[in-house]
């Protein structure tokens, strides 16, 4: 059946709209994530880490600035959410409208990102405790925003939510995803410089001594 070239035009104008409306990512979630340090490298980082008392005076979420422009029109949240996710759509201002997520730290698959909570790994309160209180703005900004090291992950908003500020003495992923998550935990301490306390290497050490 012919088209006129009035309707022709018109299909191919709404085609061609529509595609402007979505970016597809369809690289595998994990070829993507930032691969932590090998076991043995972060044994030997965590054995460089300064051990000491963690502090929380004067903590305040709103000190850390996050969600800043990573690329183009994608905030940091949205720039995960497409690193994470497999074939994930967005719209002209980057929210993601559709894909795929496999949260690493309980194993759960979604599609709604609605149901993933970006995770700052070594939690910005962590941070605070043991040794960014000192830091300048900036500093804080760039921890919080860190796209470059793993310290940042799409995960189960609840599982994220139930791990809080607490560190590995008080919380670890599930089990297959825990050396994996020290290895991170421990580099990430050691390029920032943050100290450790003593519970949290204790529990490092033996999740380390596994992998």
């Amino acid at each position: 059946m012919c088209l006129s070239l009035r309707r022709l035009s018109t299909l191919v104008g709404a085609a061609l709209l529509a595609a402007s409306a979505l970016t597809v990512a369809a690289t595998p979630a994990d070829a993507a994530l930032p691969t932590p340090v090998t076991a043995a490298t972060a044994r030997s980082y965590l054995a460089d880490l300064k051990v000491a008392t963690e502090n929380r005076t004067g903590y305040e979420r709103s000190l850390f600035h996050t969600w800043i422009t990573i690329s183009g029109t994608c905030d940091t949240r949205e720039y995960i959410l497409k690193r994470d996710g497999t074939n994930v759509t967005t719209d002209a201002s980057c929210k993601a409208t559709a894909g795929t997520w496999k949260s690493v730290y309980d194993g759960a698959t979604w599609t709604a990102a609605s149901d993933l909570d970006i995770d700052h790994l070594v939690p910005l309160a962590e941070a605070w405790d043991s040794g960014a209180s000192a830091w300048t703005a900036a500093q804080r900004e760039a921890f919080a925003n860190d796209v470059t090291r793993p310290q940042l992950l799409a995960v189960t908003d609840n599982v994220n939510q139930s791990k809080g500020d607490d560190d590995p003495a008080q919380w670890l992923p599930m089990a297959s995803y825990q050396c994996t998550y020290v290895r991170a935990w421990v580099q990430v301490k050691h390029y920032y410089k943050l100290s450790v306390d003593t519970a949290e290497k204790a529990a490092l050490t033996k999740v380390l001594g596994g992998c």
